[in-house]
């Protein structure tokens, strides 16, 4: 049986100003709001995807990679 690890560590990137921040995902929840470091503006999930870690960051949230990338999570 192969059991996948699940990475709990991502880096958001913010769509306006660029700055990059490695950020702790929640284990067992989606965030749905994430404000940047850099510039102050609060990120919101893009159409389609469950949370800010979905959208801007490097890997995708937790119950995402539980479900191997597949279906929503929320």
């Amino acid at each position: 049986m192969h059991e996948t690890s699940v990475i709990l560590s991502s880096t958001i990137t913010c769509p306006i100003c660029r700055f990059k921040a490695t950020e702790t995902m929640p284990s067992d929840a989606c965030q749905y709001f994430y404000e940047c470091k850099g510039c102050g503006a609060i990120l919101r999930p893009k159409v389609g995807d469950c949370c800010v870690f979905c959208s801007y960051g490097t890997v995708p949230c937790p119950p995402i990679q539980a479900q191997s990338g597949r279906g929503r999570c929320c």
